[in-house]
């Protein structure tokens, strides 16, 4: 099996691996063999996370005298290491190693399970073939000074430039060959990169004469892939699982597929609920939450019969025409580390903060 399908597959597994408290002994053991995962994860009626099971627990259990038929609550281990959805790759691989676990369930603070983090998934390097596109044209006019003479791609974040942040993490993902849109000071993006044989990856560039938005460049292509692509912001930092999200694109058969990101708004004052004149209730500083655009999506090669050579648009605009036309536009929910650095207190943040 190629990694492509190995990693769609991992994806779906820790789905099919939950089980109810009141499942029996004899379902865990069938799940675990067909799974293969040599986990079970416990979630109760009201989708709350409850424990693991492994073989070791199971064995354990009919040492004691349990039977086949007897419920899996009695075998679960309620205090085994979990981690947040916002946890990077990086920590978790070292948890498993210290630890000595090849699994980690994702858990929520409501104690929703998110997703399982396996060591075949996140310690083997996968490879793709698919294009990875990073708009870098921007002048990044809200980062200056920093821009007045550096595209804003190229700005130091922990001592690189955050392109150069995009590719490793790219590469780490199994990417290998990188389209950077490049126009503002693109020749100071060029020098730096060259060829990306320095960074053990192909770097090809589109050069667009004038601005053509975040997703106007992909008209200056040579050839129109055959497979569907990744494209990136130039000015993005993430731990997002690129691969996940390629599967997941082409999973649902979408024409395009934007990752978001929930993003939390405290209102500073108490609301007054009306209804006319008359008061009906109050919230105290509610809390608003929305999904916002995280600036990461990937494209099917259909989507680019909506372009019109050499003209700006961007990637909102796209999605509106694929909907139009009837495409499929889905959401992909991103949970790990995020941020856009767009201005110049989100570029102290970054250089102050683990990155």
């Amino acid at each position: 099996m190629d990694d492509k399908n190995l990693n769609s597959m991992t994806d779906e597994l820790w789905r099919s691996a939950i089980l109810p408290p009141d499942a029996t002994i004899e379902q865990a053991i069938s799940n675990l063999d067909q799974l293969a995962i040599k986990i079970v994860l416990v979630v109760n009626e009201q989708d709350k996370f409850v424990g693991t099971i492994s073989d070791g627990d199971i064995r354990r259990g009919l040492l004691k005298g349990l039977g086949l038929n007897s419920q899996i609550k009695n075998v679960t281990y309620r205090k085994p290491l979990v981690v947040p959805p916002d946890m990077g790759r990086e920590t978790v691989l070292q948890l498993m190693t210290v630890n000595k676990i090849q699994q980690i369930p994702v858990v929520d603070e409501s104690l929703q399970v998110l997703g399982l983090h396996l060591w075949d998934n996140i310690a083997i390097q996968p490879t793709r073939s698919n294009l990875m596109v990073i708009m870098a044209g921007g002048k990044g006019t809200r980062l200056l000074p920093y821009t007045e003479n550096c595209p804003k791609p190229m700005v130091m974040v922990s001592g690189k430039p955050i392109l150069e942040h995009i590719i490793e993490r790219g590469k780490l993902e199994g990417f290998s060959h990188f389209v950077l849109a490049i126009n503002y000071l693109g020749h100071m993006i060029e020098n730096y990169f060259g060829n990306g044989e320095n960074l053990g990856v192909q770097i090809d560039y589109l050069r667009e004469q004038s601005a053509l938005g975040t997703v106007g460049a992909l008209t200056l292509l040579d050839h129109k892939p055959s497979d569907s692509f990744v494209v990136t912001n130039g000015d993005v930092i993430t731990d997002i699982r690129y691969g996940d999200l390629l599967d997941f694109h082409n999973r649902y058969n979408a024409s395009a597929t934007m990752a978001v990101r929930l993003h939390e708004w405290q209102h500073p004052f108490g609301v007054v609920l009306t209804q006319d004149i008359e008061v009906v209730g109050f919230e105290e500083k509610p809390i608003a939450r929305s999904h916002i655009n995280a600036g990461v999506y990937v494209l099917s090669p259909d989507a680019l019969n909506e372009l019109a050579l050499n003209t700006a648009c961007d990637m909102p605009s796209l999605f509106e025409r694929l909907k139009d036309k009837s495409k499929r536009i889905i959401a992909y929910p991103m949970h790990e580390p995020w941020l856009d650095i767009g201005r110049p207190e989100d570029l102290y943040w970054a250089n102050t903060n683990e990155v």
